[in-house]
């Protein structure tokens, strides 16, 4: 045992007082757990999205026309999805708030060029409304999390 005034020794005798190690996390609530692997999951199929984009203008993707032959206001819109959808995948992989924030970006970016300016960025119906299930699936899923933790 420790005598007093020895280092360790906490004013109210508390030996680990004054100590500056941080003591073990407290366990991830339940929907912080769930909130984290959809993250997760959402910043897989965003690279792929990206991977995707990437090969568009790389010309990988078979279709109609080359990467350089689409008009202007097309490779500019395939060229900011491929860089904001693979910087939005590696923010939520890494589940930062950035990364949520790049993630909403690019979403609603996606879905309002796909839906106010469909000549830029076909879209299939089926694909606009899944993207939209996703964006709301997370705000659903972000506001559990956050009840949860107070």
């Amino acid at each position: 045992m420790r005598g007093p005034g020895r280092i360790g020794r906490g004013a109210l005798g508390d030996p680990a007082g004054d100590r500056i190690e941080r003591g073990a996390a407290a366990p991830r609530t339940t929907w912080d757990t769930v909130l984290v692997w959809f993250m997760r999951v959402t910043a897989l199929l965003w690279l792929a999205k990206g991977v995707h984009a990437w090969a568009t203008i790389l010309d990988l993707v078979p279709g109609p026309r080359s990467f350089e032959a689409e008009p202007v206001g097309r490779q500019a819109v395939i060229v900011y999805l491929a860089v904001i959808d693979l910087t939005a995948a590696v923010g939520l992989w890494l589940t930062s708030a950035w990364g949520g924030v790049i993630w909403l970006l690019a979403a609603t970016s996606a879905l309002t060029l796909a839906t106010l300016t469909p000549q830029l960025l076909p879209t299939p119906l089926p694909v606009v409304i899944v993207q939209a299930s996703i964006v709301a699936v997370y705000f659903v899923l972000s506001w559990f999390a956050a009840r949860e933790s107070r």
